[in-house]
């Protein structure tokens, strides 16, 4: 059977305490790109009763995916932006879900991302991310961005960290390793990666701005 709303709220209150939920709740967080890192920050933000999340790709689910993102082999070929939904609607019932099946452009992305408390960026391609950084820095002045760079490989779990690169701009990883400079991806690495740009979104909420 699934809980009401009010049961969830109570149980979220219950974990996060009344004044913090009520932060987490009224927030917006968009997640750009929804493979290894995105499907992984999405869920972890889910769970913690983010009120609104703004979902973004135009990929489809490939069996390739299956080994560190959050889908089924069930879902093999459906979008990401739809399977995904369809995830999180188990998970978090009541939260808001808007989806955009796009890829996103220093073009459109103000009016994707229209309405978003922090931008979490989950790209797995440099230029991609850098454009997707430097248009909300420059265009969306109220706006946070939680970015990744260096989670591939199998080194130690200890070198991915998050750094507060300037006021509205963190950074998450290990700064350094490039898929095509690694030993592959690892799902509890990538995962790592995740959890600290969904963490940090967490801790800017709660007003934990220093890292």
């Amino acid at each position: 059977m699934v809980p009401t709303k009010e049961e969830m709220l109570a149980a979220f209150e219950n974990r996060h305490g009344k004044e913090l939920q009520q932060k987490f709740s009224n927030a917006t967080v968009a997640v750009c790109g929804l493979g290894g890192l995105g499907s992984n920050i999405s869920i972890a933000l889910a769970r913690a009763g983010i009120g609104r999340l703004i979902l973004t790709d135009f990929d489809r689910v490939d069996v390739s995916n299956l080994h560190r993102q959050q889908y089924k082999a069930s879902q093999v070929g459906m979008l990401k932006t739809e399977a995904l939904f369809q995830n999180l609607r188990e998970i978090a019932p009541y939260s808001e879900l808007t989806v955009n099946n796009a890829k996103i452009t220093a073009e459109n992305a103000v009016e994707l991302l229209q309405g978003a408390d922090i931008v979490c960026e989950a790209f797995d391609n440099a230029l991609a991310k850098a454009e997707l950084v430097n248009t909300v820095l420059e265009c969306m002045p109220d706006t946070i961005v939680v970015a990744a760079s260096g989670m591939a490989g199998a080194g130690s779990p200890n070198e991915i960290r998050t750094k507060r690169i300037s006021k509205r701009f963190y950074l998450c990883g290990d700064f350094v390793t490039e898929v095509k400079e690694a030993d592959g991806l690892f799902a509890s690495r990538v995962m790592l990666c995740a959890a600290h740009q969904a963490h940090t979104v967490l801790r800017v909420l709660a007003g934990k701005y220093n890292v």
